[in-house]
């Protein structure tokens, strides 16, 4: 039962890697970045539950940031742009730096951190939590890439719409959650 907890959490932090993913996936992203934005976000997957075991209840005192709203305005600012180069034809390649990767990682696994405040009550094992997070993220993360390259290549003359329905539908989820 507490295997299926721990993949059922997962699935459910996993979601937010693969929804974003999705939409980066219909930006023409070289398959080495999406690699390395996949294994991040694994990473940070992994990492995250450690930190929250740790430390989270210490942050949550002190830091009174709301990384929803955060997560909502960086959405939103990729909205704006897309909405910007609608009428470009280009079909250039986003080289997403280690600076975007990271920050992509960290703001798709921050609830990641919450999780592992409280995670001791459902595994003694934190580590085989953080590893089925790490496996499904990745997993997401990476399918959401490629799903999202598939309907770019597919639906190339609509993509950047495509891309701007789908952001709209995650910022509005967001915003609801």
């Amino acid at each position: 039962m507490e295997i299926i907890s721990l993949i059922l959490i997962g699935l459910s932090l996993s979601m937010d890697a693969f929804t974003l993913s999705l939409n980066y996936g219909l930006l023409n992203i070289p398959k080495k970045r999406i690699l390395l934005v996949s294994i991040s976000v694994g990473l940070f997957h992994f990492i995250m539950p450690l930190l929250g075991m740790q430390v989270g209840k210490i942050i949550s005192i002190l830091v009174h940031a709301n990384f929803k709203i955060i997560l909502i305005l960086v959405l939103t600012i990729i909205l704006i742009e897309s909405i910007r180069s609608l009428n470009e034809e280009s079909e250039k390649e986003y080289n997403l730096t280690i600076i975007n990767i990271i920050i992509f990682s960290i703001l798709v696994s921050f609830d990641s951190l919450s999780i592992g405040i409280g995670i001791k009550y459902i595994t003694e094992n934190i580590y085989l939590g953080s590893l089925i997070f790490t496996i499904l993220s990745f997993t997401f993360t990476y399918l959401g890439f490629t799903l999202g390259r598939i309907l770019r290549e597919r639906a190339s003359k609509n993509s950047k719409k495509i891309s701007i329905i789908l952001l709209i539908i995650t910022i509005v989820y967001f915003i609801c959650k």
